[in-house]
């Protein structure tokens, strides 16, 4: 199964370089999108169905924050696992996080090893337990 993933951030260069680390970290990696901010992720999300997001915080029209807000509050988006990935890693930040759900954290500039210790978490508690859920059955 190929994991499609949206990264929302205002640097393209961000974006470059977490495109780069997934594909580094995610043997089945499938599509990965792109979103400068929360407005165009949120278009994005309409159109596409994703496994996984990852976001930045800090971006013009509608911040990181604001777009996990909306996520979680849509029934068929609230279970999207969010990573953010920031330069903003105050002790009251990452409780606002925590708080909204958030399933990973990465302070900028991060290492590629970073990235794929967090997604290897998120995956296996994510898909291992769904694979295990289908392969029990009442016969």
């Amino acid at each position: 199964m190929s994991i499609d993933i949206l990264i929302v951030d205002d640097s393209i260069t961000i974006r470059a370089m977490t495109k780069k680390a997934l594909a580094l970290s995610i043997s089945d990696l499938g599509q990965v999108y792109e979103a400068e901010n929360g407005i165009l992720a949120l278009a994005r999300l309409a159109e596409k169905k994703v496994d996984l997001i990852i976001t930045d915080l800090n971006m013009p029209r509608m911040d990181g924050l604001q777009l996990i807000e909306k996520i979680k509050r849509q029934p068929n988006l609230a279970d999207i696992p969010i990573i953010v990935v920031s330069t903003d890693g105050s002790t009251e930040r990452l409780s606002e996080l925590e708080h909204q759900g958030i399933r990973g954290y990465l302070r900028k500039p991060f290492r590629p090893e970073q990235l794929k210790e967090i997604l290897s978490e998120i995956l296996e508690t994510t898909y291992d337990h769904q694979t295990h859920n289908t392969d029990v059955g009442d016969f």
